[in-house]
Parts: structure tokens; C-alpha cells; sequence
């Protein structure tokens, strides 16, 4: 069956890196869109960033020009890199694959980041 396994979350200082890894099996990796998407407390879900098959990017406005996406095909892991953490960047972050943005068949099961001042 499919799996995704995140990684990489972590409690930093604002201004500080961290990077989000999402390890994939049980599908062709290169077959579908993935992404990353976060919930802080009492909000709502929301998309952070996805990468297509073609390997186009998309960012939310507030993470752009901070966070990069990328993907490893040979090692089936998507990756996360976030620059320049901000306090409102603190969430739990899920790893997402296929039929993204609307209604993503997989998702992992989460990783907690926590940004201080």
C-alpha cells in the first residue's frame, strides 16, 4: 500500500532553517503531483506548496520567496526547505500525493514544526 513518512520537524528560533522530508512507497513516485500542506492550531488545513509531474512548483503567497520544494526521484522523497522561519510558520506539516490541490489521495501522518520568537 502507499506510505508516506515525513521527517525533519523540529522546534527553531524564528529566523531559523529547517527541512521537511517525506519518504514515498507503494506507488510510482514520479506518477503524481505531491506537496506539502500544514495546519497550525485552530486553523484550517492549507497548502503550502506542490510540485507536478511535470515538476512545476506553486507556493503560497506567504511562504514564497522562503520555502523550496523539490523532489528526488531515485530516492522517492520529497523534500521541504524552509528559510527564514517566521512564528506564524508553526504547524503540524503533512506530506500529500496525488490529485493535489482538492482532494489528495495519500497523506502522511504529520510533523510538527514550532517556531519561537
Amino acid at each position: 500500500q502507499v506510505q508516506l513518512v515525513e521527517s525533519g520537524g523540529g522546534s527553531v528560533q524564528a529566523g531559523g532553517s529547517l527541512k521537511l522530508s517525506c519518504a514515498a512507497s507503494g506507488y510510482i513516485f514520479s506518477s503524481c503531483g505531491m506537496g506539502w500542506y500544514r495546519q497550525a492550531p485552530g486553523k484550517e488545513r492549507e497548502l503550502v506548496s506542490r510540485i507536478s509531474s511535470p515538476g512545476t512548483t506553486i507556493y503560497a503567497d506567504s511562504v514564497k520567496g522562503r520555502f523550496t520544494i523539490s523532489q528526488d526521484n531515485a530516492k522517492n522523497t520529497l523534500y521541504l526547505q524552509m528559510n527564514s522561519l517566521k512564528t506564524e510558520d508553526t504547524g503540524v506539516y503533512y506530506c500529500a500525493a496525488c490529485n493535489l490541490p482538492t482532494r489528495p489521495h495519500y497523506w502522511g501522518q504529520g510533523t510538527q514544526v514550532s517556531v519561537s520568537s
